[in-house]
């Protein structure tokens, strides 16, 4: 079958960044295309024991990628939208958003505990500022540790203290099992009955992110981590954990989150062929919205910014919501903007947030950014 030509595409080499370049190469290739992906480390690949926000601006898994595109090393480049800075080289457009997935965040525990029923002292883990204020606003009593690695390595990180403590009784009941001395009598009866299949059965019964969270050595010990449903959902690990989904009126996602950004020259050959391809109109909407108003705001990744669009009919139901970093303080609105004009109408929805107090805890979080 003839083709269209030949798309190069950069990507991180995470394995959820190969499953997201992956599903755009699938669409331009149900189109005729063939396409190569290209795979690129980023700062924030070489950094990983860094928190995201440390490492300076926005930007820090994108720009390797986007140089290859300038330099004329590739076609086009695939993003997670919520990575990617609001401004960028004028020479660059995005020049396609497929389909959103699901925007929310997961809180994830052992037993799919809500928030709102996690104990006082529970510690939950997360590397976004945003989680960890929003978290706070809701249950201040609660400890909220950093956690990084990507998705596979902060789902082990949640796992490991029960399996490793499953592993354990059962090591104890086998023991006792195989002991003669009267005083494992009273453990035996403890454990008699508990297990119905020996060790190396239970072992091999494990999924292979379990098996590599039974070898993890933990710093922290977390009753529950929060991540994005979309990247479980694209990675593959959502019937690994239970989950509790959080509402995205009061959990109010990052701009972009769960949407895929195809960045590109403004004057590529293939810039207009892709758009054609693969841009989704009402993704866009949502996105351009969102994106507009966390860039009116200039919070970046410094500040606790969460903004959630949702285009219903003729309007484009936004919510923000904007927080100090402990979670103490806010300026939230939500509000209906014409969806013929919804990129001005975002600027000004934004313009109103500032007014009302947002940039005065924008401030704060960049100074206190800057210590």
């Amino acid at each position: 079958m003839t083709t269209r030509g030949t798309l190069r595409l950069a990507t991180r080499s995470s394995d959820l960044a190969l499953r997201q370049a992956a599903s755009v190469r699938e669409t331009l290739e149900d189109r005729r295309f063939d396409v190569e992906l290209v795979e690129v480390e980023t700062r924030g690949d070489q950094i990983r024991d860094e928190l995201i926000h440390r490492l300076g601006k926005t930007g820090a898994f994108v720009r390797a990628l986007d140089e290859k595109v300038l330099d004329g090393d590739v076609d086009a480049a695939v993003h997670s939208m919520k990575d990617m800075p609001t401004e960028g080289p004028r020479e660059l457009v995005v020049a396609g958003v497929p389909v959103r997935e699901s925007a929310a965040d997961l809180l994830l525990t052992s037993d799919g505990t809500e928030l709102e029923d996690l104990p006082a002292g529970s510690v939950v883990g997360t590397s976004s500022l945003r989680r960890k204020a929003q978290i706070l606003a809701e249950r201040p009593d609660l400890e909220v540790e950093p956690l990084r690695g990507n998705v596979d390595t902060r789902i082990e990180k949640l796992l490991a203290p029960e399996l490793q403590a499953e592993h354990e009784r059962r090591v104890d009941a086998d023991r006792d099992e195989s002991a003669e001395a009267p005083e494992a009598s009273a453990r035996d009866e403890e454990y008699e009955g508990t297990f119905e299949e020996s060790i190396e059965e239970w072992f091999d019964g494990l999924a292979e992110i379990e098996r590599r969270a039974l070898e993890r050595e933990l710093d922290v010990e977390y009753d529950a981590i929060v991540l994005a449903e979309a990247g479980l959902r694209r990675a593959g690990l959502l019937h690994h954990v239970e989950y509790a989904r959080l509402d995205t009126a009061t959990s109010v996602p990052a701009p972009g989150q769960g949407a895929i950004a195809v960045t590109a020259r403004a004057d590529g050959d293939a810039t207009e062929e892709i758009r054609s391809v693969v841009d989704h109109p009402r993704t866009r909407v949502e996105t351009t919205v969102e994106r507009t108003v966390l860039a009116e705001l200039g919070g970046g990744c410094i500040a606790p910014i969460g903004v959630h669009a949702k285009l219903q009919g003729e309007y484009v139901h936004t919510v923000a919501r904007v927080l100090s970093g402990d979670g103490e303080a806010e300026v939230a609105a939500s509000r209906d903007l014409p969806v013929d004009d919804h990129a001005n109408a975002a600027a000004a929805f934004a313009a109103d947030l500032a007014d009302r107090g947002a940039d005065d805890l924008i401030a704060a979080a960049r100074e206190a950014a800057e210590e």
